[in-house]
């Protein structure tokens, strides 16, 4: 396989057994996850735990523009919930997320008239989320493995 296009995974820690997700877990499956109905501005609470990050490294010979996924989850009142979102290495040290409006997630988010938020709506709450999260430091250290 070209250097290019390989992959690097930190390993991926399912969530506690329930149900059917005992098994790693990958950001695109994500979308087959059950909705779940979450109230927009309670987006704080969340519980979210690192599941996964994926480095994608780049045919370059510095560190400088690899790329990747990483995946957060945990468990509400209401099932299992997930985000995940590309990121990109802007210069050595320095990582950001690639699309704040590509945010994958199962969460369907309410607004406070009791309406679904469409996906452009939601994003702000989702980048709240993301933002919330140290999911950086988890990305520097998947940056850290050998490659």
């Amino acid at each position: 396989m070209p250097k290019d296009s390989s992959m690097q995974n930190t390993a991926h820690m399912p969530l506690p057994a329930r149900d059917s997700f005992r098994q790693p877990i990958t950001p695109w499956a994500l979308r087959a996850w059950p909705q779940v109905l979450w109230q927009a501005g309670n987006t704080g609470v969340l519980q979210l735990r690192h599941l996964g990050t994926h480095v994608a490294f780049g045919g370059g010979g510095d560190d400088v523009g690899m790329s990747g996924q990483t995946m957060w989850g945990g468990d509400t009142s209401v099932g299992h919930t997930g985000v995940a979102w590309d990121w990109v290495q802007m210069s050595h040290g320095v990582v950001a997320i690639a699309d704040p409006l590509s945010v994958i997630t199962n969460l369907r988010l309410i607004g406070d008239e009791g309406e679904v938020l469409t996906s452009w709506q939601a994003a702000r709450f989702l980048n709240l989320i993301v933002h919330a999260l140290p999911w950086q430091d988890e990305v520097a250290r998947a940056l850290q493995k050998p490659h």
